[in-house]
């Protein structure tokens, strides 16, 4: 699925309706050039598991978790991953296959260790549509995942 946003405030949106009908278990995986968005979807997401505070990318710490939603929200950010073992150490596998919701920007450095069926996030930016637009394209197995937001 496409989705076009044209301001912070759009991209946030989607990423709060996503966080509104995040099921337990579920990995999204965020990929984009830096400055394109994904800490601005990130709060969204974040906000629609009801969690209010503050969301930062957890770039220095890898992961940064939050328990204030309806669910567990794991935040990754592996820019800095130098080895995989990185992620071994910092338990990985308990978020990935725990019952919260993982988020992990910059996935496509982990790829050997994601599962398949993660739901991939990409946000790209296209100057010629204007300085805030953004197309994000969502790819699931999950083929009755809606957001209200279609292109």
């Amino acid at each position: 699925m496409i989705y076009e946003t044209r301001s912070e405030k759009e991209t946030f949106e989607l990423g709060r309706k996503i966080g509104e009908t995040a099921k337990p278990g579920q990995i999204y995986t965020l990929t984009g050039d830096l400055g394109v968005g994904k800490t601005v979807f990130t709060k969204g997401v974040a906000r629609g598991l009801g969690i209010t505070e503050p969301v930062n990318s957890p770039t220095f710490t890898i992961v940064q978790i939050y328990d204030g939603g309806r669910l567990p929200f794991y935040h990754f950010d592996v820019y800095r991953i130098g080895d995989i073992e990185e992620m071994e150490e910092i338990g990985y596998e308990d978020c990935f296959f725990g019952g919260g919701v993982c988020l992990i920007e910059w996935a496509e450095l982990i790829a050997e260790i994601l599962p398949e069926d993660c739901i991939a996030v990409t946000i790209e930016k296209d100057l010629t549509q204007g300085f805030d637009y953004r197309k994000i394209t969502i790819d699931c197995a999950i083929p009755t995942l809606r957001f209200g937001m279609e292109v």
